[in-house]
């Protein structure tokens, strides 16, 4: 019976996490239309609803009644399977993310490690979705995008590095409360802009959405897919950003600690200063595709090669040395 009691439990923490994603990815393309609309001088979606709220339930409707149509030439089994694995990685890990001071769903040591495991594995879902087409556009745009993922993640994993050694933990919670006295934005802020450019760059956001660059390769490696099988890449996409953008959150934004650690911030919530500190990251993840041109694809290895990877390399070597120099190094 206790058992019984701990899946049950377990299977409603599940829901409470997904259900509320969902929605959120939903109104992430709402509040995206909208915001490049008002950065443009336009509305944005106005039609469906109040002021256009109804717009991606409707959306999300058109596309549960398509037709899905497997090119002729395609390998029908990973062809089908390549975007439930990408939608499915893009869930599974938040399993480790904390929203707040004991909230979270497993609450493991090695969180960072699991992350990192779960962002190698989103590679797959592309590479099978380019393969299985039997469509060169679709190849070449899942080449692009697994070079490009694997590039930056490299530097991403250096910048997390230098977060680790400051913390002392690998575990995400143990992060969060190592910054109660000072975010870690503040001592590693070039580091945290460095995140920023590779978090669009390990997303395909723009100005790094070379993988899906319409003038030369007809939208990438999801060009054959439509109706629920893209919406699968599309919801998987907006759940990375909204992934990464709480991982930003935990490493350098304090997770669920208010601002400061005034008395006044501390009333709210800490779920709540986590959801807004998320929001606050996505609207950078906008504004850059409101307002910034596309990269070459040269450049952008260039950029990820030579300039991202020396740079947070030498970032370890000096907060190592700063640690171990001032003799700071977590007990």
């Amino acid at each position: 019976m206790a058992e019984v009691l701990y899946v049950a439990q377990t299977v409603v923490i599940v829901l409470l996490i997904v259900v509320p994603l969902l929605l959120g990815v939903a109104y992430l393309t709402y509040a995206e239309r909208k915001v490049i609309g008002a950065m443009q001088l336009r509305q944005g979606p106005m039609t469906v609803g109040p002021w256009g709220l109804l717009q991606p339930l409707a959306d999300g409707l058109k596309l549960f009644l398509k037709e899905t149509v497997v090119p002729s030439g395609a390998n029908r089994g990973i062809f089908i399977l390549a975007p439930m694995v990408t939608f499915i990685l893009a869930l599974i890990g938040w399993a480790v993310i904390p929203f707040g001071d004991g909230l979270v769903l497993a609450d493991i040591n090695v969180g960072v490690l699991y992350l990192f495991a779960i962002s190698s594995l989103g590679v797959y879902g592309i590479i099978m979705a380019g393969w299985a087409s039997n469509s060169r556009y679709a190849f070449l745009g899942a080449l692009r995008s697994s070079a490009q993922m694997v590039s930056y993640e490299i530097s991403i994993g250096l910048i997390i590095i230098s977060v680790l050694l400051t913390a002392g933990s690998l575990n995400l919670s143990a992060i969060v409360r190592a910054q109660e006295g000072l975010w870690f934005v503040i001592p590693h802020f070039p580091m945290f802009m460095l995140f920023l450019a590779s978090m669009l760059a390990e997303t395909n956001r723009h100005p790094f959405d070379l993988p899906e660059d319409e003038a030369s390769l007809v939208t990438g490696y999801n060009v054959e897919y439509s109706s629920m099988a893209f919406a699968l890449f599309f919801l998987g996409e907006y759940a990375n950003m909204i992934l990464m953008a709480a991982i930003c959150s935990i490493l350098f934004l304090g997770g669920w600690l208010a601002p400061f650690g005034f008395v006044p911030f501390t009333w709210i919530p800490g779920p709540i200063w986590f959801i807004l500190k998320i929001c606050a990251v996505l609207f950078i993840f906008i504004w850059a595709r409101a307002t910034l041109p596309r990269y070459r694809y040269d450049q952008l290895m260039r950029l990820g090669w030579k300039v991202f990877l020396p740079l947070s390399l030498l970032w370890v070597v000096v907060t190592s040395g700063v640690l171990v120099a001032f003799d700071l190094l977590p007990r």
